[in-house]
C-alpha cells in the first residue's frame, strides 16, 4: 500500500513547524510498512489532485495568505471536487481560514475557496495560548498552540472539539476547528500531529479506506513518547486551570 501526500505551498505556508505534520504522516505510515510519497507544490506549481491521497495546507501571515489565495483561485474547482469526493485534508490556521468564504483583515477582504461555509474576521487582540480540546473523535485530549488574530465563525459545521483550555475559533464560542467529510481544519500549531497521534491516524486511515476500501485498519503503534508529550501538556494546563479556579474561590 502507498499514500501520496501533497504539501501545498510550503514556501509560503509553514508557521510554527507545520512541516512536522508531513514528517508525522510519513513516519507513522513507514512504521507500519506502508509507503509514503510526499510531493511539495511550490508557488505557481500545477496541482493534480487526482494523484493525492492527503493534502496539507499550512499557516502563514496575512500577506502570505493573500499571495496563496491568488494561486488557490486557479485550483478552486479541483480542490472542492477533491474534498467533496472524500479527499483527506489537514488545514492549519491560515489554511483553515482560506477554506472559508473570506478572511476580512483590518484593511481588506481576502476571498477564500468557499469549500467550508465559514467566515473569518480580524480583531486587534491576538489569541495566543497553548490550547487543549476535548473531541468526540478521540479518547485523548487534542493539544497544541494557537496564535491568530482572526475570529472564525463556523455556522452549522461540526467543530473539531470543545475548548478545555485556550481560546479556539473566536475566543468566545467555546469550540475550535471544523470537521467536514475527511477534512480537519484547525488553529492548532505545534506541529499538531506529533503530539496527537490519534488525529494523525484518523486522517491516515480515512485516506487508506478511500483508496483501498473500508476493510483497511491501521495496526496500533506503541506511542509511549507521543502519549507522554500529549499528557504532559494536558496535565500541566489542567492543573493551572484548577489552581486558578481555587484562587478565585478564595478571593470571592
Amino acid at each position: 500500500m502507498k499514500l501520496t501526500i501533497g504539501h501545498l505551498y510550503p514556501d509560503l505556508l509553514n508557521l510554527y513547524g507545520d512541516r512536522g505534520n508531513i514528517q508525522c504522516f510519513r513516519k507513522r505510515l513507514e512504521w507500519r510498512g506502508i509507503e509514503a510519497e510526499v510531493i511539495p507544490f511550490l508557488s505557481g506549481d500545477e496541482i493534480d489532485f487526482s494523484r493525492l491521497d492527503i493534502v496539507l495546507l499550512g499557516g502563514g501571515s496575512d500577506r502570505e495568505q493573500e499571495l496563496v489565495c491568488g494561486y488557490l483561485k486557479n485550483i478552486r474547482d479541483d480542490f472542492k471536487k477533491y474534498v467533496e469526493e472524500g479527499g483527506v485534508v489537514l488545514a492549519v490556521c491560515g489554511g483553515y481560514q482560506l477554506l472559508g468564504k473570506y478572511y476580512k483583515t483590518r484593511t481588506e477582504t481576502i476571498e477564500g475557496l468557499a469549500i467550508l461555509d465559514i467566515t473569518t474576521e480580524w480583531e486587534p487582540e491576538r489569541l495566543v495560548k497553548n490550547i487543549i480540546l476535548n473531541s468526540p473523535l478521540f479518547d485523548m485530549p487534542v493539544v497544541g498552540f494557537e496564535n491568530h488574530g482572526g475570529r472564525t465563525y463556523i455556522g452549522d459545521h461540526t467543530p473539531l472539539g470543545k475548548v478545555f483550555f485556550g481560546y479556539g475559533n473566536t475566543g468566545k464560542s467555546g469550540y475550535e476547528g471544523v470537521v467536514y467529510k475527511n477534512v480537519i481544519a484547525t488553529y492548532l500549531h505545534g506541529p499538531l500531529l506529533p503530539k496527537n497521534p490519534q488525529v494523525c491516524d484518523y486522517l491516515l486511515e480515512r485516506a487508506l479506506k478511500r483508496k483501498y476500501g473500508e476493510d483497511v485498519r491501521l495496526e496500533p503503534l506503541p506511542d509511549e513518547l507521543e502519549r507522554s508529550a500529549n499528557s504532559y501538556i494536558a496535565d500541566r494546563y489542567s492543573d493551572k486551570k484548577y489552581v486558578l479556579r481555587e484562587t478565585i474561590k478564595k478571593h470571592t
